[in-house]
């Protein structure tokens, strides 16, 4: 089977199904304890959730609170609110909560009246967490808001808050092109379980701590993974026809890579001459 992992729906139900449940032992950027009940209390529905988990579960986010005001506001148990109706587009679509360096920079221009240029250095300097050098950009801002009528003390409150954005701010582009393998892994793990764990277990073969949790996940799957045979074995992990999972001769302990390709090969040569 032949897949392109850069086509595939982002919208694929089975796979938000996954992350809801927290099960993400072995997808990317996932798999911590911390984040699978942010993902069952946020219970991520569409791409844009998957993005802003990822900028969420840091520890500036946590520690204000942010990704339980994401999640409850996302699923009406608490009101959707902005700061001012001119940032209502900017927010919308993390429900009010400012998340992204990049929405910093819009906020800038829409209220500020920041050129580009002067919203990517206010960017840079709160990505940087340069109080002194954030500190030249306020009147500026003050300034901009006031002249497009809104109230100084609103606007020095926003300023304030995006001041301590600096604290715990991401930049979105990072964050979305995570969010992308991210995605792929999940899709991968709902969709075809057996591949997705084989290679999993053959990436991790030489952690033997990781490599048994991710073997009880499978089996959690109810997944069968065969021990190793020296006459069905291949170097890596490998589903066989049945859809089981054979362990792989190299990640049996003290064998390795080059004498596990040295069986195989013997095998293949006996069977040739058979």
């Amino acid at each position: 089977v032949e897949i392109d992992l850069e086509a595939l729906p982002l919208d694929d139900e089975a796979t938000y199904a996954l992350l809801q449940a927290g099960d993400t032992e072995g997808v990317f950027q996932l798999e911590s304890g911390g984040m699978r009940r942010l993902l069952a209390n946020l219970k991520p529905s569409a791409y844009e959730d998957v993005v802003a988990v990822l900028a969420l579960y840091r520890p500036g986010p946590l520690g204000s609170g942010l990704h339980d005001v994401y999640a409850n506001r996302k699923h009406g148990r608490e009101k959707v609110s902005f700061p001012h109706p001119l940032l209502e587009e900017i927010l919308q679509e993390t429900y009010g909560v400012l998340i992204y360096q990049e929405q910093i920079m819009r906020v800038a221009q829409r209220m500020g009246g920041f050129s580009l240029p002067e919203a990517d250095a206010l960017r840079k300097a709160m990505g940087k967490k340069d109080a002194k050098l954030m500190s030249k950009f306020e009147p500026k801002f003050i300034e901009g808001a006031v002249e497009r009528e809104v109230p100084q003390q609103v606007a020095q409150d926003i300023w304030d808050m995006m001041a301590k954005f600096a604290e715990y701010g991401f930049n979105k582009s990072h964050s979305a092109a995570y969010a992308l393998v991210t995605y792929q892994a999940a899709w991968m793990k709902a969709h075809y379980p057996e591949e997705f764990f084989a290679s999993n277990f053959t990436y991790e073969a030489s952690d033997t701590d990781k490599l048994a949790t991710l073997i009880e996940d499978a089996k959690g799957h109810e997944l069968t993974v065969l021990p190793p045979c020296v006459q069905e074995s291949e170097v890596r992990f490998a589903v066989t026809q049945g859809g089981r999972i054979r362990f792989g001769l190299e990640a049996i302990r003290g064998v390795g890579t080059g004498a596990a390709e040295a069986v195989v090969a013997a095998r293949e040569a006996r069977e040739e001459d058979d």
